[in-house]
């Protein structure tokens, strides 16, 4: 069952941050693709399994989320990633915010996946 589990969360990672980065090629090109109705659905499913994939895994390895300061770090990562890339995505907003926008994303998206490597909140910084 974790297997299973971990197969498809990482699955659904890898997705979901190859669909972003491709979103926002087309946003920055002013690409007709960013209207197609599959572009603006499938992100949502990709990472509605990415969500319920995680939340299963803690389930079953049976953390205690408050007391995984990585876990924690890790979700407030998710929300600051989630804001970064809607400012990066949605037009309206000058050039230069949204560039900086999809830049931070790319980069809190970066701490995400150390501080699930590393199981700290310090994120790759607990390696040096």
């Amino acid at each position: 069952m974790y297997e299973a589990l971990k197969l498809i969360h990482i699955s659904a990672i890898v997705l979901s941050i190859s669909g972003f980065l491709l979103r926002g090629y087309w946003s920055f090109r002013e690409s007709p693709m960013m209207q197609a109705r599959l572009v603006r659905i499938l992100p949502h499913v990709v990472d509605t399994v990415l969500l319920i994939s995680g939340a299963a895994l803690v389930y079953v390895l049976k953390l205690q989320f408050l007391y995984q300061g990585w876990l924690l770090a890790k979700f407030g990562l998710l929300i600051a990633y989630i804001a970064l890339g809607a400012i990066a995505l949605r037009p309206g907003r000058s050039f230069d915010t949204r560039q900086t926008a999809f830049a931070a994303a790319i980069i809190v998206f970066l701490l995400i996946l150390g501080a699930a490597v590393t199981k700290s909140p310090a994120s790759w910084l607990a390696l040096v």
